[in-house]
Order: structure tokens, then sequence, then C-alpha cells
């Protein structure tokens, strides 16, 4: 599988477009860009159980974020509070920037 280009960043908050947690609203805790996915706070939850790491330690049942393709995530515009389309354009000093297609302010990154 070739590795593709995401708009999506650390921290930014998108929403859930389509799958089972369609319409929750998370943070992006980590962008996988080889698998073109991206882990969300609170999204995609999954159980895993794991075997005990030393005699004294009991298994137990953990439940942690699975990653989300990012096809189907989109960016909340934090001007506008929407969602929507985000575009990329270059900067007056060379710069590239992210930003909304609806209210064309430039996205920059919390991370």
């Amino acid at each position: 599988m070739a590795k593709g280009k995401t708009y999506l960043k650390k921290n930014d908050q998108v929403e859930v477009i389509a799958g089972k947690d369609k319409g929750r609203v998370g943070k992006i805790l980590k962008v996988l860009p080889a698998t073109n996915q991206a882990v969300v706070e609170k999204i995609n939850m999954i159980k895993r159980h794991t075997k005990p790491a030393e005699m004294n330690q009991q298994g137990q049942i953990v439940e942690r974020e699975a990653p989300i393709h990012v096809s189907n995530l989109l960016l909340i515009c934090p001007e506008c509070t929407k969602t929507g389309r985000i575009g990329r354009k270059l900067l007056e000093d060379g710069t590239r920037a992210r930003f909304c297609k609806s209210c064309g302010e430039a996205i920059v990154g919390k991370a």
C-alpha cells in the first residue's frame, strides 16, 4: 500500500463521517501516514486481552482506541466551527498553510 498525503495533523479536532462512530467529534492523538490512518481520542474503541507480564500480575481486558482511515474524518475549522474541505496555499513568506475552503481562514497547527 502506498503512503498517501493527508491534511490532518496531531491535535486537530475532527468529526467522523462514516462507520460506527459517525457524527462523533474527537481530537487526533496520532497520525499514521504509512497506512493513511489516524488514532482519534475516544473514537473506534476496541478491547484488548492482555496476558500477565509477571508472575504476581493478573491478565486484564484493556479498552483503547484503534486507528481509523483518514477518508472517514473531516477537519473542524477552529474559526467557523464547521466541518469542510481543507486546501493548501503558499503564504507571502514562502511557507505553506492549510486553509478552510468555506470561510477562507488559515488553520494553524497546535502541535
